[in-house]
């Protein structure tokens, strides 16, 4: 129970880094970058940025906190918010991928040549992917018992993997925005490069706080009996075994 009550720190720092991270992302392409459009111009670019650390980072990290923050309503409603989650985090990726497709499109600029669109796609396709399986899964389960408890390990493992690349990329993506747009001033320490180093580190340490709340063992969601004997989480009521929630 000591520890318990370090919980909503270390959740409320993580929301703070979260949208600090979006916020200065948000005054990085929109005072920088010349503001948002959708016209196939590089302000249509600056729509990609904001939509990935929105989506990818920030949304998806709070869909894996979940878990930790609600710890004592009902696994289902949990399962429903984490599901949702995931899902504006989808909705706005797609919209950050298109809007990259689309101004590479319009500037005549190959796609996909960069190591930062190889992660950042890789990760986008394999976050996909795992947001259905946890649909079919675990939301409208259709697998017996015994195969979702050989998967919930993999989906925990997956979901800490994802948000790692998904910084990772991140940091690639700042780097060679800052490479294209600000190489010759660079390493004067000009304003915009500060900015987006202080958000490279920002994104590392809203990474880090995350991964070290899901992994806490004693900020793991207390079993519920009467849940868990329904749970995906039992392989059958007669033998009796309980397998740790996520």
């Amino acid at each position: 129970m000591g520890g318990l009550r370090t919980l909503p720190w270390y959740v409320a720092g993580s929301q703070v880094l979260g949208v600090a991270c979006v916020v200065i992302t948000g005054v990085w392409m929109g005072h920088y970058r010349g503001g948002y459009a959708w016209d196939g111009s590089a302000q249509e670019f600056n729509v990609h940025p904001l939509c990935m650390v929105l989506g990818l980072v920030f949304l998806y990290g709070d869909a894996v906190l979940v878990y930790r923050v609600f710890r004592n309503e009902t696994k289902r409603s949990v399962k429903i918010l984490h599901a949702l989650l995931h899902m504006m985090a989808l909705i706005i990726s797609i919209v950050g991928l298109v809007a990259v497709f689309d101004f590479h499109s319009s500037a005549k600029i190959s796609h996909m040549y960069s190591l930062h669109s190889w992660c950042g796609m890789l990760t986008f396709v394999l976050f996909f992917i795992q947001w259905l399986l946890g649909l079919g899964f675990f939301l409208f389960p259709w697998a017996s018992a015994q195969l979702r408890s050989w998967y919930l390990p993999l989906h925990v493992f997956f979901g800490l993997l994802l948000l790692t690349m998904s910084v990772g990329s991140c940091l690639l993506g700042i780097t060679e925005k800052l490479l294209f747009s600000i190489m010759e001033t660079y390493s004067r320490f000009t304003g915009e490069g500060v900015l987006a180093n202080t958000l490279g580190l920002l994104l590392v340490c809203f990474g880090v706080v995350v991964g070290y709340v899901v992994t806490r063992e004693d900020f793991r969601r207390p079993p519920n009996p009467e849940e868990e004997a329904l749970s995906v989480h039992f392989k059958t009521l007669s033998e009796g075994e309980i397998l740790s929630s996520p």
